[in-house]
């Protein structure tokens, strides 16, 4: 467990302000994360690195010359929201560009996608590198479909070797990519970790056995086996990194590796060191030569009890780039040359933009959407121990959090703006970039943008009726389908929100009551998300579990009918939308007494 902490909901935020102040000669604090504490030479490509908290030393411990240029920083296990993203790039970017480099996860795809679009939108030239190392979490002909681990390190180390060696961002780019194509990772847990504040670990693992396939969020494994000793372990991952090695070719790869043994948080330094002992033996015994091997904590998961082993099929190129000079706070090797490369003396900062004035009417509604907001932060909160149990059971465990965390910043976000006198659409708009930025990962980023749509409905120089309200739901949902990418039967928040849709329009459209129209859509996309406990997930972080995500509803699916279904309630005391309520359908209750139960 974590037993350094002040307040849980800030420990990432106060880890990230001490380790600035631990290494001002190396980074300096931006809105979301750091960057490096001398400027980006003029022209050199801007290699970003990044992820959640949790992770130490990656990615913030790996800003500095010869690694990255800058590293935005999540909430714990949570991705950096695409405004962290976007203000981290725009202080490392110097006129080269900037590859975006991260772990393969839904939440980072879509944070640093959105990230990179705006960017793209200014006119600066953006990359984007998923690093899948993870040989556990798909079959090799779709190696770059995989997530990553603590392939992160070589990947990063190589590319941000290159853009040293002066690179640009073509070049940065394909060595990237081949550095993630000859780069494999496999892993074991022995128990999970347990989040700041929290009492239990989001997984166990039985007595007297161990997880296969773990994954850096607090995942729990594949399969659980038989536990070994150490060098039947080292044999294990050895043997699953190795059956994807690749053919020997003149000019390319020899025979050569980089090899990483990794730390999960728990295990330490004299029991990696016994692991590494028969992974450098039997790799001998192959006729293969290792280069520089790294033996310690390089990716963690708080205090997880697990390691990993990753090897990099080097050829003479990459073999270069993996022994070049960095100098970082947590990776150190030789000593790059940066004579002459002045200190940085700024960084982008979110502007404060003015709220566009704002009508009486339009002031009115915004009432009414603070009202509605602070109903749906209550129940995140009600619901916030319930909605992480859940999916800690095929996922990390973190949604009830982030849910929490995301309606919190977007009801304190709407206030603000209301306060300064702002409409309907400005306080959506606020209220949406609050909750991605506050709750990370995908439902954050998913949430966000729904509300952002919704924004785009009303006008801050008109009131609103229940015609506008139904139409905000609708954009809302058709936001979260568009970017999230999932189909009905995917096992996700679109199971419980596209039959919520549906049945809004069609019953609204029948009575124009929106006090019925909303509980009878809320009571149907409850049984949309019990139904998906029926299913195993196709997309996700829990796809990679296959028939362990069977007999659980999908989180995000439950959240979303939970919330809707407060909000149903809600408009049905407001005395600005009693209509015909008497007449329309119980929803389903919204309490979560077990997981996969009602």
């Amino acid at each position: 467990m974590t037993f350094l902490v002040n307040d849980p909901a800030e420990f990432a935020a106060d880890a990230l302000r001490g380790f600035v102040a631990a290494h001002p000669e190396h980074v300096m604090a931006a809105h979301g994360g750091v960057v490096r504490a001398s400027e980006t030479p003029a022209g050199q490509p801007a290699l970003v690195i990044g992820g959640g908290s949790g992770h130490y030393p990656a990615f913030a411990g790996w800003v500095g010359p010869g690694m990255g240029h800058g590293a935005p920083c999540g909430n714990i296990f949570s991705s950096p929201s695409a405004s962290q993203v976007y203000s981290v790039a725009r202080s490392a970017a110097n006129g080269g560009g900037v590859v975006l480099g991260f772990g393969n996860y839904a939440g980072d795809v879509l944070h640093f996608g959105q990230a990179a679009e705006k960017l793209r939108a200014e006119g600066v030239d953006v990359r984007i590198i998923r690093v899948s190392d993870d040989i556990a979490s798909g079959p090799a002909e779709s190696h770059r479909e995989r997530r990553g681990i603590a392939g992160d390190l070589p990947v990063f180390k190589i590319a941000g070797a290159a853009i040293e060696a002066g690179a640009d961002l073509d070049e940065a780019e394909r060595v990237a990519w081949k550095a993630n194509d000859a780069t494999r990772s496999f892993g074991v847990a022995f128990e999970g970790c347990t989040l700041p504040g929290a009492g239990e670990a989001l997984f166990h693992v039985p007595a007297g056995e161990m997880a296969i396939g773990l994954g850096i969020h607090g995942e729990p494994g594949v399969r659980e086996v038989p536990m070994g000793t150490a060098d039947e372990i080292a044999d294990l991952l050895l043997e699953g990194v190795l059956a994807e090695e690749p053919a020997r070719v003149e000019g390319g790869y020899q025979g050569r590796v980089a090899v990483l043994v990794n730390g999960l948080g728990t295990v330490k330094y004299e029991e990696l060191f016994v692991v590494y002992a028969r992974v450098a033996e039997r790799l001998a015994e192959r006729g293969l030569t290792v280069v520089a091997p790294e033996v310690g904590e390089h990716v963690t998961s708080l205090d997880m009890a697990g390691c990993s082993l990753t090897v990099v099929f080097l050829d003479e190129e990459l073999e270069r780039y993996w022994l070049a000079p960095a100098d970082t706070p947590a990776f150190r090797r030789g000593a790059p040359d940066t004579a002459g490369r002045p200190a940085r003396t700024g960084v982008h900062a979110p502007g404060a933009e003015e709220v566009p004035e704002a009508t009486a009417d339009s002031q009115e509604v915004t009432g009414r959407i603070l009202t509605a907001l602070a109903v749906l932060e209550a129940t995140a909160a009600e619901h916030e121990e319930a909605f992480g149990r859940l999916d800690a059971i095929a996922g990390d465990g973190d949604h009830g959090q982030g849910m929490a965390y995301g309606t919190r910043g977007a009801l304190a976000a709407a206030r603000d703006a209301a306060e300064a006198g702002a409409g309907a659409r400005t306080v959506l708009l606020r209220a949406g970039d609050a909750w991605a930025e506050e709750a990370g990962g995908t439902s954050g980023a998913l949430w966000g943008a729904a509300l952002t749509a919704a924004g785009s409905v009303f006008d801050d120089a008109a009131g609103a009726g229940p015609e506008e309200a139904v139409a905000a739901l609708v954009a809302g949902i058709d936001a979260i389908v568009r970017l999230g990418g999932a189909a009905p039967g995917d096992k996700t928040m679109v199971d419980a929100a596209l039959p919520f849709r549906e049945t809004l329009l069609a019953e609204f459209e029948t009575s124009s009551d929106l006090v019925g129209a909303t509980k009878k859509a809320a009571a149907v996309a409850r049984e949309a998300a019990e139904a998906t406990a029926e299913i195993t997930a196709r997309r996700g972080r829990s796809k990679v579990l296959g028939d362990k995500s069977l007999g659980t509803p999908d989180p995000g699916a439950l959240s979303f009918s939970v919330l809707m279904a407060a909000l149903g309630e809600h408009l049905a005391q407001s005395p600005d939308t009693q209509t015909r309520d008497t007449q329309s359908p119980d929803t389903q209750s919204s309490d979560i007494e077990s997981p996969g139960g009602r």
